[in-house]
């Protein structure tokens, strides 16, 4: 299976699960119902959005693990993602910034893969 066949994978399964996880929430409470943090917690909305974070996540570490070479790099930054989110996220891009030489262009930290 090719990189671009999995990478099409992941993202239908995201949409789907995002698609049925916000379809459900909205049979069940109507999100103009939210009452976020002026009532008490609502359930469904809270589930939903807790979906839209892990899928956030999954999304982002697509590209930690296409950057990252190595195994342990790559099981390290799931495991600080899926447990700290945008904590995580914001300290690998950091990292992936503080890693360019000086005059190299940003677009570079999207791009090139860290050397093994």
């Amino acid at each position: 299976m090719t990189d671009k066949t999995l990478l099409k994978l992941l993202f239908s399964g995201i949409l789907l699960a995002m698609m049925a996880g916000t379809g459900w929430a909205s049979l069940h409470q109507p999100v103009q119902q939210w009452g976020g943090l002026t009532t008490g917690p609502d359930r469904y909305w809270t589930i939903a959005t807790l979906m839209d974070a892990y899928c956030g996540f999954l999304t982002f570490y697509a590209w930690v693990f296409y950057k990252e070479s190595r195994w342990l790099p790559r099981m390290a930054w799931f495991l600080a993602i899926m447990a700290l989110g945008n904590m995580a996220m914001a300290a690998y891009a950091l990292l992936q910034l503080m890693r360019l030489r000086p005059g190299q262009d940003a677009s570079m930290m999207l791009t090139a893969r860290n050397p093994r």
